[in-house]
């Protein structure tokens, strides 16, 4: 029998080494997300630990539904300082009848302080156009014009629609019903409208159609705030409960009302937000002008006890979208 050489011997154990498979390579680096996309075969090698890319945060849209209250409204403008003062950027305002006056100005450019300026020099009989004589025949006994005036030169003739921030004002139709939120045209007309009180304001016309305030309809206009775009909704209730306007005065008795109508409205408009502030208001009645300090101070306050919970909840939704990225 022949004897096979030693060198083809060698020569074929050299081959089937060759086809043997190679023993994975164990990752170093710390354990890192892969993109999908290379999670599936390929003949091209991976690197040993992939770098993290850090996913860019979607931008949270804050909005602020400011409701009606007449001078209990005084209050927004110290939420809106409170916020203002932790650096949360408000970006979408929606307002009825005394929360449109603020949130007008606010929207113009104005910052807490600023407000607060206009709202402490404010003269009230600049925005009291009395209908003379007042038993003249007339839905209202104020015509509504001075208000107009007074934030149309507050805002310098600017429409709403080319306002710094994305604002509406909330009336009310008062041959349909319907609420109706203000979003193009002259700004201190579509205030007059949201603010126009049954019985206090003239009725204000707006092409063949009458409107009158939004309390009637949106107390506090969350479902508006949410509808204009913004993600993350704070509403500033600063209606009275029932009970706590009731006297003899003509104002106080119709803001009574007001209060009364506006607790179902509320009940389920409020759910709606992401955070409500409730600004310590108990006593103040809707014509209490001169208390206007006492209600920017109740109003900062109330933000500022609300804020913890204000960037938390703002905190987990911005987590949330960027999970969901």
């Amino acid at each position: 029998m022949r004897r096979i050489p030693l060198f083809f011997i060698a020569f074929v154990i050299l081959l089937l080494s060759a086809c043997k498979t190679p023993d994975p390579i164990a990752s170093t680096g710390p354990a890192s997300p892969v993109p999908q996309a290379t999670k599936v075969a390929t003949i091209e090698p991976l690197p040993l630990a992939l770098p993290f890319i850090k996913p860019i945060p979607k931008h949270i849209k804050i909005g602020l539904a400011l409701g009606g209250g007449a001078a209990r409204g005084f209050a927004h403008v110290g939420v809106i300082k409170a916020l203002e003062s932790q650096g949360i950027e408000v970006e979408v305002v929606a307002g009825t009848s005394a929360g449109s006056l603020v949130g007008a100005l606010y929207a113009a450019g104005n910052d807490g302080y600023a407000l607060q300026k206009i709202a402490l020099n404010m003269d009230e009989s600049t925005i009291s156009d009395w209908i003379v004589p007042l038993f003249a025949k007339s839905t209202g006994v104020l015509k509504g014009e001075g208000l107009q005036n007074f934030v149309n030169k507050e805002v310098h003739q600017v429409p709403i629609e080319k306002l710094k921030k994305t604002f509406g004002a909330v009336a009310t139709d008062l041959n349909t019903g319907q609420a109706i939120l203000f979003r193009r045209g002259n700004t201190g007309a579509a205030v007059r409208a949201s603010s126009a009180v049954p019985g206090v304001f003239q009725p204000v016309k707006v092409g063949d159609h009458l409107y009158v305030d939004g309390g009637l309809v949106a107390p506090v206009p969350v479902a508006f705030a949410r509808g204009m775009g913004a993600d993350f909704v704070i509403a500033v209730n600063i209606s009275a409960q029932p009970g706590t306007e009731a006297s003899a005065s003509s104002l106080n008795v119709l803001m009574q009302t007001f209060s009364i109508m506006g607790q179902t409205i509320n009940q389920h408009e409020l759910k709606g937000a992401d955070i409500v502030i409730r600004p310590e208001l108990d006593g103040m009645k809707g014509s209490d002008f001169a208390g206007r300090n006492m209600a920017i101070m109740a109003g900062e306050r109330a933000a500022m006890l609300a804020m913890p919970e204000i960037k938390r909840k703002i905190k987990e939704l911005q987590d949330k979208s960027v999970a969901g990225q």
